[in-house]
């Protein structure tokens, strides 16, 4: 992609977005519109169809939650949500996440990594540590007895392409995957392509939430 970031930054807390508008705007990245809740937050992103939403989760009226939710709904198919959290296990969090989120920061993030994560979502990537992944699936995924029934769409999955989500659900990196699978990175990325293509799915957060919750993977398994 060409072009500076363009970002939405959504907090209730004016300092919260100044000092984040700062950090990016020091590093190329353009703010673009700011939000104190998340009925502004939606109407920003329509209104500017940013990149990359930083998105608050607790926010009077519209919580970030719903506002994720609204977002991802209504066509802004171009724009990554990074959910902003003061606590790593927030159970908003995964609902975010199986909303359509593409990973979250806590708001003590450094600025080097603020600003990494942030081009990183606008990629096209996700940004989700395979140890929290682990933890949040262990303390909020349904459990064996809840889970639905399967995604039918995991039926049109190829063996290998079934073994690629396996492994990319345990936090491997296409690099991690190639390696472990002797392949090449690039056949590795067009396995993960066609997985996400034939999921419907944004990113690769939301091919590991789906892997817990279909049971194809156990946080147990994942460890």
């Amino acid at each position: 992609m060409s072009g500076p970031v363009r970002v939405v930054i959504a907090d209730d807390q004016a300092l919260v977005r100044t000092g984040f508008q700062m950090i990016l705007a020091a590093d190329g990245i353009e703010v673009v519109a700011e939000a104190a809740d998340g009925e502004e937050a939606v109407a920003a992103v329509r209104r500017a169809r940013p990149d990359v939403v930083l998105m608050d989760i607790r926010m009077p009226r519209t919580d970030g939650l719903e506002a994720t939710r609204q977002i991802i709904s209504g066509g802004a198919e171009e724009t990554r949500v990074l959910i902003l959290t003061t606590y790593d296990l927030d159970h908003y969090v995964y609902a975010a996440l199986t909303a359509g989120a593409s990973g979250f920061l806590l708001k003590d993030v450094t600025p080097e990594h603020l600003v990494a994560a942030v081009r990183l979502v606008r990629s096209g990537d996700a940004l989700l540590a395979p140890t929290i992944t682990r933890r949040l699936i262990e303390r909020f995924a349904p459990r064996d007895e809840e889970k639905s029934v399967p995604h039918r769409d995991l039926a049109e999955l190829t063996p290998r392409e079934l073994e690629v989500l396996s492994l990319l659900a345990t936090g491997l990196s296409n690099a991690e995957l190639a390696d472990r699978l002797t392949l090449s990175p690039t056949t590795v990325k067009t396995h993960v392509a066609r997985i996400l293509s034939k999921l419907g799915l944004r990113d690769r957060v939301q091919a590991v939430v789906l892997a817990y919750e279909t049971g194809l993977i156990s946080p147990r398994g994942a460890r």
